[in-house]
Order: structure tokens, then C-alpha cells, then sequence
């Protein structure tokens, strides 16, 4: 069975993007875009709601992209994707599939299949969807040291507490730290 897992970088307030959806305070650098390079190779599929979609669409087809992380580049257009959307009306990215309602059903079916794990950044709606849903294996929680006050929070109208267990834990030299937690089993 496939697992989907979260990978968003947070603020130490707990949010993952400005109220305007500004990422200017990520706190990414070398060190981890070789980590996230590693990361690619447990997934085949990346899902997105529609702001997610269009922020990632723009920057990762772009040439900043391209001379800034050329393998991460290449790994983000090559994977296929998943966009979630009531409103877009066609996805245009190369290898995305546009999928308009049923996001439980969707994820709990492509889970059965075969295939690598399914990947999920940023989509605040679609992790507290499917962390509601009980959909979600593993959380990778990428806090970066800085609070950016109101903004997008990471989990909203989740209705019932979800217990984790920390499994791996990382400080980078920039002093962004990742929390890696599972579902107890």
C-alpha cells in the first residue's frame, strides 16, 4: 500500500505561507535541496491544491529554478501531479492530472495501487482534509527559525486530536530543523 506523506516548511508560529502567500522567509539553502534531492526518490506523485499548484507551477518551470536547483528542477517537472480544484479549469504543467471533487476517495484509491509514496507540500486545505480523513502516514514538519505573525496556518477545522510518533529528527547548519513523525502503530 502507498503512503502519502506531508512536507511543509512552517514557521515557528505555525504557518506555511504569508496571509498573501508569500514564501520569502523560507529558510531553504544547498544543504537542503540535497535533502529534498534524496527525499524524490520515495515518491511518484506529488499532490496539490489550486494556490499550491500555480505558486509551484510558476517557479519550478522558471529559469531561477532551473539555474538555482537544476536536479531538484528536473524532479519536480519529471514527477507526476495531482491538483486538486474546484475552480481551475485545465492544469497545464507537464504530468498533472486535474481532479475537480471526491479528494478522499481519490487519495484512498490511489493508495490501493501500486507505486512510490505520494508527496504533499504546502495545501494547508488538503492536509486538514485528509489528516481528518485519517489518509496521512507521516508528517515531515520542516520548521524554519523565524515567526512571520498571520499567515496560513499548517492545520485548520481539524475536529479531533491526532496523536504522532517522532521517528527522525534533523538540524540543518541554517538552523532550520525537520520533524519527522508517523502514526503510532
Amino acid at each position: 500500500m502507498r503512503k502519502v506523506f506531508v512536507s511543509n516548511l512552517i514557521s515557528v508560529d505555525n504557518k506555511i505561507a504569508r496571509p498573501n502567500g508569500d514564501l520569502d522567509w523560507f529558510g531553504v539553502d544547498q544543504e537542503y535541496f540535497d535533502y529534498t534531492a534524496t527525499e524524490a526518490t520515495r515518491r511518484d506523485l506529488i499532490l496539490f491544491g489550486r494556490v499550491t499548484y500555480a505558486g509551484m507551477e510558476t517557479y519550478w518551470t522558471s529559469k531561477e529554478a532551473a539555474d538555482s536547483d537544476p536536479v531538484v528542477t528536473e524532479q519536480m517537472n519529471s514527477t507526476n501531479k495531482l491538483v486538486f480544484s474546484r475552480t481551475l479549469k485545465s492544469a497545464n504543467w507537464v504530468n498533472t492530472r486535474l481532479v475537480k471533487d471526491d479528494l478522499v476517495g481519490e487519495i484512498t484509491r490511489l493508495k490501493q495501487q501500486p507505486g512510490k509514496g505520494i508527496a504533499i507540500f504546502g495545501s494547508g486545505t488538503i492536509v486538514s482534509q485528509l489528516t481528518e480523513a485519517g489518509l496521512i502516514d507521516e508528517y515531515q514538519i520542516v520548521v524554519n527559525p523565524v515567526i512571520i505573525g498571520s499567515g496560513v496556518p499548517n492545520f485548520s477545522g481539524l475536529t479531533h486530536k491526532v496523536n504522532l510518533k517522532l521517528v527522525d529528527a534533523k538540524a540543518f547548519k541554517n538552523g532550520v530543523v525537520l520533524l519527522k513523525y508517523e502514526l503510532p502503530k
